[in-house]
C-alpha cells in the first residue's frame, strides 16, 4: 500500500487512510486507534440542542446574505469532515436532558437526565477533565450558557443534579479545570451565593486571573496560566440582541473569540490540552420558539467552528468532534416566498427581547411596536390580540404545551417568517456528528453516545487514568 500523501492525511484524519470501509464498530475502531498511535489534543464542540432544521437555516441564511455556505456545510461538502448519526438517549429516558447527554460523552456512560456523571445505582465515573489533567494535559470550558451549566459540568464534575451551581463552580477548582469562560456571576459572586462566599476571591488566590468583562478578558493575560472569565448573571446574552447593544458589545466575548483564547492558552502545554466549547443559547432560542435567536445563535457556534478548525486543520495531532446534545422543537422553513424567511436576517432582536418588556397589561399598541422594532415586520392587530391573551393565560391551543407566550409568539412569527416548531422541548433525533482527525475514523456511521468517551480517551492515550474509585473526590 503506498503511502498516504498530507493532503489526504488533512482531508480523512490521521488513521483513516490505514482503514477500510465506513462504520467501524467501536472495539475495531479503537483497536485501530491503540495499533496506530495517538492524538495530542481533543475539541469538543456542542451546538446544544441543535436540530437538523437548525444546522439547515443557518447555512441557508448565510449563502443568502452572505454568498457562502456555513462552516460545518461546507467542511461536509469539501469532504474535510466524517459525518455519522449519534443516539444520544439517556439511561431513564429516551429524551435526554443536558446533563445526561453531556455525561454519556464526559465519563462513558448512561446516567439519568440531571444527573452529572453520577450512575442510576450512585456510581461515581471519573470525568474527561480530570482524566486529562492527571495525564499532565490542560482542560478547558466555554459555554454562551452559565459556565457551571449542564453540558460543560457534564465533562468536569460528579454532582447528583445539575441544578447545584454554586457547588459545580467550587468542584471546578477543586478539580483544577485550566480555562473557564462563560456566564454565571450568580454562582460565584458573594451577594448572589446562599453561602455567602466570594469565588471569585477563592479563584484568585488559587492563581486564576479572573475577568468580569470583555476588556478585562482581552487585556488582561488570558493566554497563560489558568483563567476565569464571566461575563453576565445568567447566560450570555443572546447573539442577536449582542449585536444590537452597545454595552453586550463592549462588554461580552463572543464564541469565537472566547475560543480563540482558549486555544492559546491551553495549547501552550506541550502536552496537549481538552477543551469543550457549547452554543448553549441555541437551545434556550429553540425552547423558546425564537427563530431570530436561533438561527443568529447558530451561526455564532459556526464561526467557533471556524476558529477551531483553523487550529486543528494543518495539524496531525488534533481530534475535533462538533455536535449536539439532541434535537429541540424541531424548527423548518416552511413552503413560502423565500423573502419570508430572508426577512429573519433583518431582525434587531429576539423574541425573548420582546416578550421581555411586554405583560398581560401591555396595550395592543405597545405589543405592536416592540414587535415591529424588534423585527422589522408589521405585526397584524389580530396577532397583538392572540398574544395578549396568551399573556393574560386565556389562549388554548389544542396542543397544551403551545399555550405559553413564548410558543404563541413563536406561531405569530410563523404567519411572517414560515419557521414553524412541533413543540418547545427536546426531541428524540439522532444527531449529526462531524469528526476531524485522528480518531476519527471510529465515530463514522451511527454512534452510540458513550462510544465517544471511549474514542477519546483511547485516541489521546489517557486510558491508565481512568479509574474505577472514580469518587467526587477525584
Amino acid at each position: 500500500m503506498s503511502n498516504p500523501t498530507r493532503r489526504d492525511f488533512l482531508k480523512t484524519g490521521a488513521l483513516s487512510t490505514f482503514l477500510l470501509g465506513s462504520g467501524i464498530a467501536l472495539a475495531g475502531g479503537c483497536s485501530a486507534i491503540q495499533n496506530r498511535g495517538k492524538t495530542k489534543n481533543v475539541i469538543f464542540l456542542v451546538s446544544d440542542g441543535m436540530s437538523a432544521g437548525t444546522l439547515t437555516m443557518a447555512d441557508v441564511m448565510l449563502r443568502r446574505r452572505n454568498g457562502r455556505p456555513s462552516n460545518w456545510i461546507k467542511m461536509l461538502e469539501d469532504g474535510t469532515i466524517r459525518r455519522g448519526l449519534m443516539d444520544m438517549a439517556s439511561a431513564d429516558r429516551i429524551v435526554t436532558d443536558s446533563a445526561a447527554a453531556a455525561a454519556s460523552w464526559g465519563c462513558g456512560h448512561r446516567v439519568n437526565n440531571g444527573a452529572l456523571n453520577i450512575g442510576p445505582d450512585g456510581t461515581h465515573y471519573k470525568p474527561l477533565t480530570p482524566i486529562f489533567r492527571d495525564a499532565g494535559k490542560s482542560t478547558g470550558l466555554v459555554t454562551t450558557a452559565e459556565i457551571t451549566h449542564a453540558t460543560p459540568a457534564g465533562f468536569a464534575v460528579n454532582m447528583e443534579s445539575r441544578a447545584m451551581g454554586e457547588e459545580i463552580a467550587e468542584q471546578y477548582l477543586q478539580r483544577e479545570v485550566d480555562f473557564l469562560l462563560g456566564g454565571g456571576n450568580r454562582h460565584y459572586h458573594a451577594e448572589h451565593r446562599e453561602d455567602g462566599t466570594d469565588l471569585y476571591e477563592t479563584y484568585r488566590e488559587a492563581g486564576y486571573m479572573v475577568a468580569r468583562t470583555k476588556g478585562e478578558l482581552m487585556n488582561g493575560n488570558a493566554t497563560e496560566g489558568k483563567v476565569l472569565g464571566v461575563f453576565s448573571n445568567s447566560h450570555v446574552p443572546y447573539t442577536l440582541d449582542h449585536l444590537n447593544t452597545e454595552e453586550d458589545l463592549q462588554n461580552v466575548p463572543t464564541l469565537a473569540e472566547m475560543t480563540d483564547l482558549a486555544i492559546q492558552n491551553l495549547s501552550k502545554n506541550s502536552n496537549g490540552f481538552i477543551l469543550q466549547v457549547e452554543g448553549g443559547r441555541v437551545d434556550h432560542a429553540a425552547h423558546s420558539n425564537d427563530v431570530g435567536g436561533l438561527i443568529f445563535d447558530q451561526i455564532a457556534f459556526d464561526d467557533a467552528i471556524e476558529v477551531a478548525m483553523d487550529f486543528a486543520g494543518n495539524r496531525d495531532d488534533t481530534l475535533v468532534i462538533i455536535t449536539t446534545d439532541h434535537g429541540n422543537a424541531n424548527p423548518g422553513f416552511n413552503s413560502a416566498p423565500d423573502e419570508d424567511f430572508d426577512s429573519i436576517g433583518d431582525f434587531r432582536h429576539t423574541a425573548n427581547w420582546i416578550r421581555s418588556g411586554l405583560n398581560g397589561d401591555s396595550s395592543i399598541a405597545e405589543i405592536r411596536e416592540r414587535f415591529e422594532y424588534a423585527t422589522r415586520l408589521e405585526m397584524e392587530r389580530e396577532h397583538a390580540e392572540i398574544y395578549r391573551e396568551s399573556a393574560r393565560g386565556n389562549y388554548r391551543a389544542a396542543y397544551s404545551r403551545m399555550n405559553g407566550t413564548s410558543a404563541v409568539l413563536g406561531q405569530i412569527l410563523a404567519n411572517y417568517t414560515h419557521v414553524n416548531w412541533v413543540g418547545g422541548s427536546h426531541t428524540a433525533d439522532y444527531v449529526e456528528l462531524a469528526t476531524f482527525g485522528p480518531g476519527s475514523e471510529a465515530l463514522e456511521g451511527f454512534v452510540i453516545n458513550t462510544q465517544l468517551f471511549d474514542v477519546i480517551t483511547e485516541a489521546a492515550g489517557v486510558k491508565e487514568f481512568i479509574s474505577d474509585e472514580a469518587t467526587a473526590e477525584a
